[in-house]
């Protein structure tokens, strides 16, 4: 957290009131946020509206690491411990498919668990410290970041979308 700024924790009892708030503050150009939520809502994945996530480059990564793994294992092998059978070339490509195939869909899930985890953090030994437990119950929670000459602008603005409750975070 830069020396300027301060985190802020909002509490809403509806989710309306939650998706206004959250489409203000983008609206005013406040992007770093987070919510807390008792239940998965597509409402608001859309409305933080972040992207696509980092994943799909763990899992194309370790795609094309599992192929390549599966190139060099199977033509060094061919080549250690050569076996011409048939008049056919040691190193053919065709058999060697099958292997291939199986190493990049095996490199490719490992490095996208790999990568959910890294992205979400776990193992989360803690929480944080401005974790509600009403959160797991019936409450929503907005997490927002704001430099420190914005702060009672951003606190009167989540005031007026309806929040119940606006404090510093860890409070």
């Amino acid at each position: 957290m830069s020396r300027g700024s301060r985190e802020l924790l909002a509490i809403f009892t509806h989710l309306d009131a939650l998706l206004r708030a959250i489409h203000q503050l983008r609206d005013a150009g406040y992007r770093d946020a987070g919510v807390f939520s008792p239940v998965p809502r597509h409402e608001v994945e859309e409305a933080l509206a972040r992207g696509p996530g980092p994943v799909r480059h763990f899992t194309l990564i370790g795609a094309i690491l599992g192929a390549t793994t599966g190139f060099v294992l199977t033509i060094a092998t061919s080549l250690h411990y050569p076996l011409i059978t048939g008049g056919k070339p040691i190193v053919s490509i065709p058999p060697f498919l099958v292997i291939v195939f199986e190493l990049t869909i095996l490199f490719g899930a490992l490095a996208t668990i790999l990568g959910m985890l890294l992205n979400i953090r776990l193992p989360r030994l803690k929480l944080r410290p401005d974790y509600d437990p009403r959160f797991s119950e019936d409450r929503f929670g907005l997490w927002v970041r704001c430099e420190e000459k914005d702060f009672d602008e951003v606190r009167a603005l989540l005031r007026g979308a309806g929040a119940e409750e606006v404090h510093r975070a860890g409070e």
